[in-house]
């Protein structure tokens, strides 16, 4: 297939899948199922991409990690959300707009998410249609390395705050230990790590260095917009400590929290 029929195809196989994501929200009045999804979506694109090229050593290797990323994110979303209710910020949305707000979802959430995604994947769909060279370089090794960071901090990470919140004795405190406290958001920096690490691999190709549109977007989302910037704009209010948490540790890139 050429790369305009891979592009339409994954965008055909995205507005699917969130489109039938939606209907199943609005059954469940639960929106917040889209950031479940979110993690497997990407897997199913680089599968598909997989298939409509006929692989390769380095198409392989993005739909590995891909795979391994993005099931990683979703059995460790599901198993934090599932059976809690549906996410406080989808239900002040939910509140917000009234009986317009399943209508509205569709495009505002399921197909705005479907359209980030095909936007931020497109390094793991250009470096699988570019199969030359045809052996691994330095560049694919460098990328894996830089994924494998990112998904030692997200895992790290994570595994960190679920056992920090499973104890009684630290409700309501700040998690400031581990790599907490080197970064107020190692996942967020995991997760950027993971998708500049993925467009180094498809820079390998030589000819798919403008997709860094796709891990540009993601770093603005989870810098500015949807992760990090959209958590702090309240968790002060809910966390007493938080501003001295703030002074002493990064806001993003880990180094070695300040002294009081």
């Amino acid at each position: 297939m050429s790369p305009g029929a891979i592009l339409a195809l994954n965008a055909g196989i995205i507005l699917a899948l969130t489109t039938a994501l939606w209907a199943v929200s609005v059954r469940l009045r639960d929106t917040s199922i889209v950031d479940i999804f979110w993690g497997s979506g990407f897997v199913i694109v680089a599968w598909a991409t997989f298939a409509a090229t006929g692989g390769g050593p380095r198409a392989a290797l993005l739909t590995a990690l891909t795979t391994i990323w993005g099931l990683r994110l979703t059995v460790h979303l599901a198993r934090r959300n599932l059976g809690k209710g549906e996410d406080r910020r989808y239900t002040a949305m939910r509140e917000r707009h009234g009986d317009r707000w399943p209508a509205r979802s569709l495009w505002a959430v399921f197909w705005t998410q479907g359209l980030i995604m095909w936007i931020v994947v497109l390094p793991v769909q250009a470096g699988q249609w570019d199969g030359s060279p045809d052996q691994l370089i330095w560049l694919d090794w460098a990328g894996a390395a830089l994924w494998l960071v990112g998904l030692t901090f997200e895992t790290v990470g994570d595994l960190q705050l679920e056992r920090f919140k499973r104890d009684p004795a630290n409700a309501g405190k700040v998690m400031d230990r581990g790599l907490w406290s080197w970064t107020r958001h190692p996942n967020y920096f995991g997760d950027f790590c993971v998708w500049w690490g993925l467009w180094l691999i498809a820079l390998a190709t030589g000819t798919a260095w403008w997709t860094a549109v796709g891990p540009l977007l993601m770093s603005v989302l989870l810098i500015r917009v949807s992760g990090a910037g959209l958590l702090e704009q309240t968790i002060g209010q809910r966390r007493p400590g938080y501003d001295e948490y703030v002074r002493r540790t990064s806001g993003f890139l880990p180094r070695p929290p300040r002294r009081p």
